[in-house]
Order: C-alpha cells, then structure tokens, then sequence
C-alpha cells in the first residue's frame, strides 16, 4: 500500500524569488544567454524549491509545476499538440517558444485568464489533424532530478478533462471532450512510465471541474479516472481540485479507483460528509489560502480539519491551490510596518502554516502551540486597527448610493462629444509606451536616492515629450502621454491610495516572463490628491491633439491587488471608484477631454459558477460607472479590456455605458464584434487590430485586412482603430514600425470607404 503523506502544497513559484527565470529566459529570447545556461538557471531553481520545502517539513512535494512560460503550453507540449504552424522550427525550445511568443512569420496561441485568477495560459488548439503523441521527456527528467536529492517528490500534470475544456476547437465544431478516449491511453502510459521512475504518487490537476459542468463533462471525468485507476502498476492517483466547490463532480470522482482527493476549503463548500465513498480515500484538505496573502487562522483551520476528520480515510493538510499566485517570502519585505506584517503571509510562510496545522492534526497542537497564538494576536491587532476604517469615506459612499449618480444618455453624450472633430477610423494606443531602460534607471535612482525629485520629473517629462512627438510624426488622431512615471498600472495607484500597500519584491508571474508586485488593499481607500492630472496636462500642453487620461478601473486595481477579506469586495470595490471618480472629475477640470478607465480584468473576477455571476457583475458594473459619472457629457469615457474570454460578461461590457470600448481582438481574429451586437452594443469600440504581445511587427495588409473585417460588424462612424494592448513591454523599434503601419493601414481603409 502507498504510504500516505501530511503536509503538502499543490504548486510552486517558479519564476524565481528574484525573477531570475524572467531575467534567463529574456536574455534567451535576445540573444545574449544559449539554451544550456536557460536550463541550468531552471535546474538551479527547482533544486532550491524542491529542497526548501523539504527541509520545512513537508512529507510529499509536488514536482512538475516548474515551466519556462506556462504548465498548459507544457502538457500541449506533452501531449504533442503544439499548432501546425510551428512544426517547422527544429529546435525544441524555440519552438516551444514561438508557440507562446510567436516570430516574425509565426502567429503564437492565444492567450487569456487562468480561472478567475491574474495568471495566464496558453490555450491550446486542437484541429481535426491534431494526432496526440506522449513526450514525457521534461516531467521525467524532474522527477529524475528531485529523487537524486531525496525529495518525496509527487508529479503534477494537468489532467485530460481540463486540458481538453481549457482548449480551443480549430476546424471542427464538436465538443473537444469527444478525443478524451484519445488521450486516456497517453495519461495511462504517463502514469505507469511515471511509477517506473520511482513516483508513488502523482496529482492531476482537474480544476475545470468546479465551474459548472454537464452530466455529460463530469460523466466524462468519472470516466477518465475509471480507466486510469484501473491498473495496479500506476502509482496512487491524487485528483486535485481548486479555486471553488466540484459539487456534483465530487462524488462522481469519489466513486471511482483514484486513491485521493485535493479539496480547496478556502473558496470552496463541499460537503464531505455527504459522499460516503471518501471515507476511504486520502483527502488532501485546502485550508490555507493559495491565492490571498493573509495570515491564516490557525484554529478555524484546525477546527475545520477536524470535522473533515470523520468523512475521509486519511486526511493531509494543503494549500488551497498552487502557491504561484503569491510572492516568495515576507523576509524580502523591509517596508512593513510591524503590525500589517504580522497580518501577512507569503508563499514561505504559508508552508509554514501548512506544517503547523500538519503537526497539529497528527501529533497534537502542544507543540506548536506558540505558533497557534502569534496568529491569534496577530488577528486581533487586524481587527482594531483604526485604518481599517475611515468614517469620511463611508459617510460620502452613502450619499452617493442615496443619490445614485449616472450619466446621460449615449446620444446626447455623443452630440456632445462631436467637439472633438476626430476622423473616421480614429487611431490612438491604448496607453503606455515601452518602459526604456533610461525609465527603468532613472527611477531606480530616485529609489535609492542618487536623484531627487526634480531630476526625476524631468527625466519623465523629456520621455513623455518624446512620446507625444513620436505620436505626431506617425500622426496618431488621440494620444497618450506613454505612462512613462508608471512602475504597473494599479501598483502606481496603489501607492497614492490611503489603504493599499506596496511590496518591495512581492513578485507574481502574470505569464511568461511578466511579473507583477500586487499591491495590498488593507483598510478604507482614500484618494489624499490628484494622482495624474500633472503628467497628462504636461503631455497635452505639447500637442494640439486630444490627449487621453489613464486610469485604471476599480475592478482591476481589486483583481490585481491582494485584497482586504475582512469586508465585501464590492465594498472595496466602491471605495476604489470613489477615488477614480475624484480623479475624472479633477483630469476634467483640468482640461483634459476624453479619459480613459481600464478594466481589463472585468472577466477574470467573474464566479466560476453561473449562479453566483448576476451578483458580481451588478456591483462590477455599478462601481464603474460611479467612478465615471462625475464628468460632463462633452468628456468622453474610454475603457480598454483585454486577454479574457468575453462571452460570459459581454452583456456586463455594454452596461458599462463607456463612449468607446477598446478590445482585445487579433489573436481571437474579431470574434468578439459578434457577441457585443448579439446584445445591442451600439457605443464606440476599438477592437485590437495586432497582437502586441508578440515581437512580430503586423504588416499594412493585416491591419487593413482586420479594419475591413470589422467594418462587416461594426459602422464606420463607430469604430475606431488601435492595438490590443499597452505597448509596455515591446521596443521601441517594433512600435514604431507597428504603429506606422497600423495609421497607413487605416489611411487606407478610410480612402476605400
């Protein structure tokens, strides 16, 4: 019998407590470092991963969950689904890359949002002459590496059912399930090539099973795990759920041979009790918070693990999901002050609360008893502490809900706005401009203090003039001021709220090699002054165009901060808007004639469950427009979403009543034109006409090609022209030549019509 394990997480960071991935893996893709160093700065990672989490304590360590860009580019790597198009690249890692990047003449996957997390996946497509072929090579290699050095090492893979529901269908339109019975003999042989290898146990991740599901998807499932548990030379199966509840997937799983079940306690509500069959599997019980940096409470988890206690065979504590979605380790953290930081913890701390609650579970609570109470003062000191509430805030956020603001009809608002006398096709970018290494210098000497203030100003004010001039000469109708002062665009908010705080090195990937430090939201939001009207009324005082002023939405600056779980989000989500409402109003005063409010992550907060969805996207909508109804009509709104899969919130994107709605569209090839006229969207939209997270430069036929694509869906009086994104992260060479062709293109386009 396998012996059964105590303390354990579903996933690690890999990207490095000090981004070294991000940093081999760019120098890879520049030129300046050969694959062979790349490799050796992940085995350096995984080694120091492995045996950290080793030597604190945990008896079973998931392996497999490293990657160079993403875990389900992996398995279509795996599995041998990478698209056609890329077959022809000979070296395996760039062409595993050009599937995730693309190249000049290679178009890369598409790209949207993990679940409802701020991560990212490749999604994979599957065609009709897609032929499944098993290369186990990278996870047996990792296995190979962990048990050299003694770790109890238990694979991870992404299971069939989510791989196949998480995937796009490319000339076909039936169900992906349908090839589950292709891929089930792979997993089988994985899994026994795996036992060969010495793994006694290996985790397949179906985290697709706790969104909504047919009879027919989780029959499906319950199939799968039939067959694959049927072998008795595989090792023992942990099936692993996260990020909500499987409900009716639960005992259909627990019903078939699989040895354990990963259960996300934290944001789930599944009953164990009521599923027999559990009490005799492992169950590995989610109750310290993956996703959130909020120290745990010790004895609510405690007490929640001993009412699992009776339902399961055995029971092993966990993370509720994969740390991957929190920073490495408070020690990186010196700015705390001491109470927030007792509040706090990160992916190292975590592991700690796992072993803790470990310990207690099996061997009696006396020995950690100390740790038991340092969570207690710690949550005490939360609940009082006086900026956890501002009575100024709540009092002005009640008047306004007495008053409920909105803005005036969409017609009268554009009779209004005809004062900005823009062309047909106007072209503009969605904000910022490449973050130069002059930028990323100067700022790094205003923080440690080699310049001061004053240089630091002006160094931003000659990168914003040149931006402004380069958007001139490429003659760009609406421009921006290229967000050169900007380190993220809700960290640079964050910063000048009353409430968040902002991390040292609490780095989160976000794909690939993008990192983000998420700012924590931690008590009422207050806005002290105006938080961008100086830049933006320095770009426009260098242009007799209009220029745009950036704001990031409410919903996105909650989506990518760790949030306050000591209130409603909406709640938080109000306070937000309030703020951004202050600044409209201030960048209105000020001049400035068109603003734009980015919620590009309106999607990904969206409940996996449909009946928890209508009252989500009521408040995510309603804290929107009060953040955008202090203005005139003669000022027009502007909002940007991106990287999502729209369908689900497209009703949710019209009721946000902005003037124009700029959208991610060149990788999904203007899919979502349709749905939005599905729904009677009749405002202006600027769908993405080049994907800029691809270095490839569009050519004037693409863009022209797009523009007349979306002219089929949308008028020409409505439409406008500009990238999917913000330009942050390209070069300024590749812009250039990008935006270049993008205004020929709609030169172009215009004389046609």
């Amino acid at each position: 019998m396998t012996a059964i394990f105590t303390a354990t997480i579903l996933g690690s960071p890999r990207i490095g407590p000090n981004r070294e991935l991000k940093k081999a893996v760019e120098a890879y893709w520049s030129g300046r470092l050969g694959a062979d160093a790349v490799a050796t700065v992940g085995k350096q990672l995984r080694e120091q991963t492995w045996t950290a989490l080793r030597d604190a304590g945990l008896d079973s360590i998931p392996v497999g969950t490293f990657s160079y860009y993403d875990h389900v580019l992996d398995t279509a790597a795996m599995l041998g689904a990478l698209p056609d198009r890329v077959a022809g690249i000979k070296n395996e890692l760039d062409r595993y890359f050009a599937s995730a990047r693309g190249t000049d003449t290679v178009a890369p996957l598409e790209m949207t949002k993990w679940f409802d997390t701020n991560y990212h996946y490749l999604v994979p497509e599957i065609s009709p002459s897609t032929t499944f072929t098993l290369d186990p090579s990278k996870i047996l290699a990792e296995l190979d590496e962990a048990l050299a050095l003694g770790i109890p090492a238990r694979p991870v893979v992404v299971g069939p059912v989510t791989f196949l529901l998480l995937s796009k269908a490319v000339g076909s339109d039936a169900p992906l399930l349908d090839r589950l019975d292709e891929l089930l003999p792979l997993y089988a042989e994985l899994l026994g090539r795996l036992a060969a290898a010495g793994a006694d146990w290996v985790q397949i991740d179906e985290p697709a099973l706790v969104a909504d599901r047919t009879p027919e998807e989780i029959e499906a499932a319950k199939r799968a795990y039939d067959l694959l548990s049927a072998d008795p030379s595989r090792p023992a199966i942990l099936v692993a759920s996260y990020f909500g509840s499987l409900g009716d997937a639960l005992p259909a799983l627990a019903s078939t041979g699989v040895e354990g079940l990963s259960v996300d306690v934290v944001a789930g509500s599944d009953s164990l009790a009521s599923v027999p069959e559990l009490t005799r599997k492992h169950v590995v019980a989610g109750v310290v918070d993956g996703r959130n940096i909020w120290r745990t409470d010790l004895d609510a988890a405690l007490a929640s693990l001993g009412t699992l206690l009776g339902s399961a065979g055995s029971l092993a504590v966990s993370t509720s999901c994969s740390l991957l979605h929190v920073p490495y380790t408070l020690d990186a953290e010196t700015g705390l002050d001491k109470a927030l930081r007792s509040w706090l913890a990160f992916g190292t701390e975590k592991v700690r609360e796992v072993v803790t609650l470990g310990t207690a579970l099996t061997s009696g609570r006396e020995s950690v008893e100390d740790d038991f109470a340092l969570a207690r003062a710690a949550a005490s000191t939360r609940r009082t502490d006086p900026r956890l509430r501002d009575a100024t805030v709540r009092a002005r956020l009640d008047a306004l809900s007495a008053s409920d603001p909105g803005r005036s009809p969409a017609a009268q608002r554009r009779e209004a706005q005809s004062a900005l006398d823009l062309p047909p096709l106007p072209t503009t970018t969605i904000g910022s401009y490449p973050q130069t290494t002059q930028i990323r210098v100067a700022r790094a000497a205003l923080r440690r203090g080699e310049i001061g203030e004053a240089e630091y100003l002006d160094r931003m004010r000659a990168e914003i003039a040149d931006v402004v001039a380069l958007q001139e000469k490429l003659d760009l109708d609406v421009l921006v001021h290229g967000e050169p002062e900007r380190n993220d665009m809700v960290q640079y908010f964050a910063e000048q709220l009353d409430g968040f705080f902002a991390t040292d090195n609490g780095w989160v990937q976000s794909y690939g090699s993008r990192c983000v430090r998420p700012p924590i939201l931690y008590g009422d939001v207050r806005r002290p002054n105006p938080m961008t009207v100086d830049w933006i009324t320095y770009a426009q005082s260098l242009t007799g165009r209009p220029v745009k002023g950036m704001l990031t939405g409410p919903v996105t600056i909650l989506a990518w901060s760790f949030v306050r779980d000591d209130q409603p989000l909406a709640d938080s989500a109000n306070q937000v808007s309030l703020a951004i409402r202050d600044e409209t109003v201030d960048l209105q005063g000020a001049g400035i004639r068109i603003v734009q409010v980015d919620e590009p992550a309106l999607r990904e907060l969206l409940p996996l469950r449909a009946a928890d969805q209508p009252a989500y996207l009521d408040w995510s909508v309603g804290a929107f427009r009060l953040a955008t109804s202090g203005v005139a009509d003669s000022t027009q709104i502007h909002t940007h979403l991106c990287y999502s899969e729209f369908g689900e919130v497209i009703a949710a994107i019209a009721r946000l009543d902005a003037d124009v709605t700029s959208i991610e569209a060149a990788r999904s090839h203007m899919e979502v034109l349709g749905d939005l006229n599905a729904v009677g969207f009749d405002l202006g939209v600027g769908p993405g006409v080049y994907d800029i997270h691809s270095p490839r430069v569009p050519s004037v036929g693409e863009i022209a090609a797009s523009l007349r694509e979306a002219l089929k869906a949308v008028p020409v009086e409505r439409l406008w022209v500009n990238p999917d994104c913000g330009l942050k992260t390209r070069g300024k060479a590749e812009v250039e030549a990008s935006l270049r062709n993008l205004v020929e293109a709609a030169r172009q386009v215009r004389a046609e019509l």
